[in-house]
Order: C-alpha cells, then structure tokens, then sequence
C-alpha cells in the first residue's frame, strides 16, 4: 500500500510539474499546442474543470428558464430549483464515484470531501437531479411532466459543456485507436498505469481480476510513442463522443418539444437517448466503475436498464395518451 501511494504521489507530482503540454488529434490533423488545466488569478488558481462545470450550470438554467417562459411557466421556480439541483446533483456525482471507488478513499476517508482531487461521476449527478426535479414539482404542486420535460433540458445542455472539463484534465477517455479521431496525450498528464514507464506488475495488481481493463491498459501502454520528446498515448476521446451525442440529443429534444403527444414525453426520450449513447460509449472508457467484486462496468449496466425501462414507460404513456383521445 505505501508503494502504491507513493507511486501515485509521483504521479500527480510529475502531471502538475508538466503544467502545459500539447494535445494531437493526427487523423483531423490537429495539435493544439501548449494547453493547460487552469489559471490563475491574483494567485489563485481556476482550473478549466471547474469553469466548464459553472458554465454548464448557468447556460442549462438560461435554456430551461427559456422553455419555461414559451411554455407559460412560473420561471423564478427554475431559478430556485437549480439552485438546489447543482449542491444535491455534486453530492450525487460524488457518492456514486465513492461508492464504486471505495478502495481509493477507504484508508483516507476525508478525502471523500476534497472535491479538487477529481472524482465526479454524471451518472450520480443525473439520477440525483432528476429526483430532485420529481420531489420539487411534487411539494411545489406543479405538472410534474412538463417540469421534467423542461429541467432536463437544462441537464442535457449542461452535460454537453460539463463533458469539456474532461478534456482539459485528460481523463474519460476512451480505448486504443488510431482511427480518424484519435486522441494523442502526453503519459504526464494521465494516470501512471498508461505509463510505459510503470512496472507491468504493479498495473497487473491494480486491476486484479478486471481482465478486460487490465488488457486495455496495458495495449494502450505498448502502442506509446515518443513525439518531439514526449510519449503519447492514442485513445478515443469518449468525452468528445458524448458530448457530440448530447449535443444531437438536445436538438432533437428541442424539436420534439414542440410537438409531444403527453407532458413527460421529454424526460423518458431523454432517458432513452442519453442512455443509449452511453451503454456504447461508456464500453470505450478506461476508467470504467465497476459494480462490486466483479467485471460488470456499473454505468453500462445501468444504461442498459435505462434504455428498457425509459422504452417501456414511453410505450405504456403513449397508448394511454391515445386512449385518452380516442375517448374524447
């Protein structure tokens, strides 16, 4: 264990003291040159992460509190329930990345609470905020579809943008490629086990019985390549591939908005949508968290329960909705 911890203090030191490194997309003909994590002001320092979250959060309130106002909605409820939604949705972000991590924070739990080491999974972050939107519409006595089918829009707008973090802290990303989108990233800016440099053994041993991760790490490890003096790994940027998904999602939405059949329509092709995506993208990812003792990746697993279950509630809502019609 203190090995491990030391080999991972290494690590982040080696990733801070690299500060600024490039980013190749070769396939797209691509180098962005000398991109970093964050800034600084008056001595402070703002990493990227951050400002893509808070950006998230203000332009998906200013899209739901613009639905709200065609559809003749009371918009200062938006306000007040986005307020709540962005602390309980953090917090739900968090407990599932802890939950499904506990190794990582069992001999130093109080660093469940220092949110500036990383660790935010959507996926906690999205089913927090969607019951908070029910329970809101709930107290408040509102029509509970028509707010979920407007609050989630905001979800998804911010989804689109928050994805962005991940690219200025090189993670979720994806598997070895060198296909047309392939991700070029310096080894000091991502985990030491893509690291060639790191003992075979001490990768092996991390990952235990994950046979599949273990494999994926280790090909993204022996396709490293050396440019201009730098090694690189080339992977998926999965964060690109979902947040151009989203991006799709939201603008069929925003379509669909204007010609749903029932109030709650949204909400479950959103449901549908996103977790599609998801269940494809997520079986790209590196950093997968995987459900207890095994090798099932949790949030593909949970994908998969979203596409039926949001496909069969939408199915059972739409015959009841013509039942409706056709009784009248």
């Amino acid at each position: 264990m203190i090995r491990l911890l030391t080999f991972l203090e290494q690590t982040v030191a080696a990733s801070a003291a690299s500060d600024k490194t490039d980013i190749r997309f070769p396939g797209l003909g691509i180098v962005l040159r000398n991109v970093g994590n964050g800034f600084r002001v008056f001595g402070f320092r703002i990493a990227y992460y951050g400002v893509a979250i808070g950006l998230a959060m203000i332009l998906g309130y200013l899209l739901a509190d613009r639905v709200a106002k065609k559809t003749g909605q009371n918009q200062e409820l938006y306000l007040d329930f986005t307020i709540i939604a962005v602390i309980l949705s953090v917090a739900g972000a968090r407990l599932y990345y802890v939950i499904f991590n506990w190794k990582q924070f069992a001999d130093h739990p109080m660093s469940i609470f220092n949110l500036r080491t990383g660790g935010l999974a959507i996926y906690g972050g999205v089913i927090v905020g969607v019951l908070t939107a029910w329970l809101f519409s709930k107290i408040k006595k509102l029509n509970r579809g028509l707010f979920l089918d407007t609050a989630v829009l905001g979800l998804l707008t911010g989804q689109i943008i928050g994805r962005w973090g991940n690219f200025f802290n090189r993670e979720a990303f994806g598997t070895y490629t060198k296909g047309l989108f392939a991700m070029q990233i310096d080894v000091r800016e991502v985990s030491g086990w893509f690291n060639p440099s790191t003992p075979a053994a001490v990768v092996t041993n991390e990952f235990g019985n994950r046979t599949q991760a273990l494999e994926r790490v280790m090909e993204i490890r022996n396709h490293a390549e050396v440019i201009d003096g730098a090694t690189y790994i080339s992977v998926h940027p999965t964060f690109l591939y979902e947040s151009v998904w989203n991006l799709a999602l939201l603008i069929f939405l925003l379509i669909r908005t204007k010609h749903k059949k029932f109030d709650g329509e949204i909400i479950l092709l959103y449901l549908f949508g996103y977790g599609l995506g998801r269940l494809w993208i997520e079986g790209l990812r590196t950093d997968q968290l995987f459900l207890f003792g095994t090798s099932i990746a949790v949030s593909q697993l949970l994908s998969g329960i979203l596409v039926v279950g949001a496909a069969a509630m939408y199915i059972h809502l739409y015959r009841k909705n013509r039942k409706k019609k056709t009784a009248a």
